[in-house]
């Protein structure tokens, strides 16, 4: 599956044909650099290894800076391995986002925002205990029973519990391009991506 790696501008709203109003999301998309070009006979498998966003060289490894020479490019940010380009990417080639089209369905993977140790309320959605009556003073946001007594003498794996909420790899299927900017690299799709502004995410079709 072909795709790109691109950088989280922000939300936005555009007006559909019918006057509706769609909250989206801008993505700096590209351009990507080919930096190596995997096959069969070489790596037991074909891929095409994509490159975007600038590095100093001081801040990146000797062997690193000879495999972006390689191809002719300055040190990246960020590197990924996708495919579907049927053999067409060469080695130091430039994919921009011209690779989508408007009206098609993309997947947009990132790390989401961290949220910091929460509670079950807000990281699972719990209702609480009860209610504050009769005495209860403390419980509206308690997790309440986490499980049995004697038997089985231990608390079940997956229960859900407070803990570490956000900062994982997410990713949102099937958001649909409504614009595609060509000389600004621009690619607008509909709904929100994980992440914060400026973070890494990756668009694949």
């Amino acid at each position: 599956m072909p795709g790109l790696i691109g950088k989280k501008i922000g939300m936005t709203s555009l007006f559909d044909e019918n006057g509706k109003n769609l909250p989206c999301t801008v993505i700096e998309a590209g351009p990507c650099v080919v930096t190596q070009v995997k096959s069969n006979e070489t790596d037991g498998y074909e891929a095409v290894q994509i490159a975007f966003g600038e590095k100093k060289e001081k801040n990146v490894a000797n062997q690193q800076v000879g495999h972006f020479k390689k191809a002719g490019t300055t040190p990246k940010e960020k590197t990924i391995e996708v495919d579907g380009f049927d053999n067409d990417a060469k080695l130091g080639d430039e994919i921009s986002v011209s690779i989508f089209e408007e009206g098609e369905f993309v997947d947009v993977s990132g790390t989401s925002k961290g949220k910091g140790f929460q509670g079950v309320v807000k990281r699972h959605g719990f209702g609480g205990v009860g209610q504050a009556t009769h005495g209860q003073h403390n419980r509206l946001r308690a997790p309440g029973s986490i499980g049995a007594g004697s038997d089985p003498s231990r608390v079940f794996k997956g229960t859900r519990m407070a803990g570490r909420m956000g900062g994982t790899k997410t990713m949102i299927e099937n958001l649909r391009v409504l614009k595609v900017d060509s000389e600004k690299n621009i690619l607008v799709v509909k709904g929100s991506v994980p992440g914060p502004k400026n973070s890494i995410v990756i668009i694949t079709k």
